[in-house]
């Protein structure tokens, strides 16, 4: 059942296995949009990873290397051209699938309020052994030339301030509603109510 827009929120989830079931979705149809994408871990140490990233920054076209292909730094587009991999994205149907991808590092304004979920099948703390060297996507990407990962820490921390009053006033709304709720005197209207069936 396709639901109108599905929003993952990429922390601590493995970029690949996260990226397979993405493309899966966006294959049969389900607009997809992947938050927090600095947060996706990749399996192996920092420092195999950046040995992996400068061989395939060495891969370019030999004679006009502008024709590409195009080393993305940022980790949104890190996980964006992963999946385009997984999808025919020459093919109508791959570039359809991938128009309805959209990849953010943070949680930028609209997707903030909304709810958000995980993808337990791609989990780190489930799919990788305890033990095992992991790295973060935004620390490859920071070592690799990525410029903004200290801005991001500054939007970050704001929105999860206001994320914190915002859960708070929630939370006191609920308290009062469920007080009202048990004193309120209900006996007037009770009889109706159980004739209608409630």
């Amino acid at each position: 059942m396709l639901e109108s827009t599905i929003i993952v929120d990429g922390r601590d989830h493995l970029m690949g296995r996260l990226a397979s079931v993405v493309a899966k979705e966006l294959l049969a149809g389900q607009k997809v949009v992947v938050v927090r994408c600095e947060e996706l871990c990749v399996s192996g140490s920092i420092v195999r990873n950046r040995v992996k990233w400068e061989q395939f920054r060495k891969k370019k076209m030999n004679t006009n290397p502008r024709k590409g292909p195009y080393h993305f730094k940022s980790p949104a587009r890190m996980f964006w051209r992963t999946v385009r991999g997984m999808v025919n994205h020459m093919a109508p149907r791959g570039a359809a699938a991938l128009g309805r991808l959209s990849t953010f590092e943070g949680i930028p304004h609209p997707y903030d309020k909304m709810k958000r979920k995980v993808v337990p099948a791609a989990l780190r703390v489930i799919r990788l052994a305890p033990g095992r060297n992991f790295t973060v996507v935004g620390d490859l990407a920071s070592a690799v030339g990525w410029k903004h990962g200290d801005l991001l820490k500054k939007l970050e921390e704001k929105r999860k301030t206001k994320s914190e009053a915002f859960y708070a006033k929630k939370k006191a709304t609920a308290l009062l509603k469920d007080k009202a709720t048990k004193s309120a005197d209900l006996s007037a209207v009770s009889a109706v109510l159980s004739e209608s069936g409630f």
